[in-house]
């Protein structure tokens, strides 16, 4: 009973392995495909995460949110058969800005990480030369909602913990859509695009061997 069973369990191995490495691989060209405009039927975003696009528009800074406390991710990201991956300075602490964008081309509004400042520039006063004004042009990255994680306390007015789109564009007046900006949007003194972490290790052949 215990050779069959340990066969069948490395028969599902060998499975899973395989889905992993083609959701990676799906994944990586996601990730590195050429921006794309933003579909104007939204729900073929629900098949677009980690798919590069580009809007133009203006933001509206008046109704910023703020995602923490976070720590600043550098040193981009890194592709192979382990997966892709952000590290994490983990010398400071702030937070995501999150800013309602109204887009030039339609009558739509969403949501856009524009990356990551200090918690001592939280306050929009003290980084005035980083709030842009007028139409600008950036990238980034379609990211879906986030299951509250086990024992996060939910989500208020004050900071969000996690993404909840839904509630997050009631909050604002927007549509339930979220980018996260590339760094190259990233305005001195304004947050550090590029805050993407991005984490799929395959470890399955090792459980194939044991």
């Amino acid at each position: 009973l215990i050779p069959v069973t340990a066969f069948g369990l490395g028969t599902w191995q060998v499975k899973r392995r395989k889905w992993k490495l083609e959701l990676i691989e799906n994944l990586a060209t996601r990730f590195n495909a050429p921006p794309q405009n933003l579909p104007y039927d939204l729900s073929e975003l629900n098949e677009m995460e980690y798919s590069s696009v580009r809007v133009k528009g203006r933001f509206d800074h008046s109704q910023e949110l703020y995602m923490g406390p976070r720590s600043l991710l550098v040193g981009g990201d890194a592709a192979g058969q382990g997966g892709m991956f952000s590290q994490s300075s983990g010398s400071q602490t702030g937070y995501l800005v999150i800013t309602p964008f109204h887009l030039a081309d339609r009558d739509l509004t969403i949501l856009v990480n524009r990356g990551w400042v200090p918690a001592k520039m939280k306050n929009p006063e003290q980084r005035k030369q980083g709030q842009v004004e007028g139409d600008v042009e950036l990238v980034g990255l379609v990211r879906l909602n986030e299951t509250r994680p086990p024992f996060t306390p939910k989500n208020n007015a004050n900071t969000l913990l996690y993404r909840d789109l839904e509630q997050m564009a009631e909050m604002v007046g927007a549509a339930p859509v979220y980018l996260e900006a590339t760094e190259s949007s990233s305005v001195p003194g304004g947050p550090i695009g590029g805050q993407t972490r991005i984490s799929l290790r395959n470890e399955h052949m090792s459980y194939i061997i044991t």
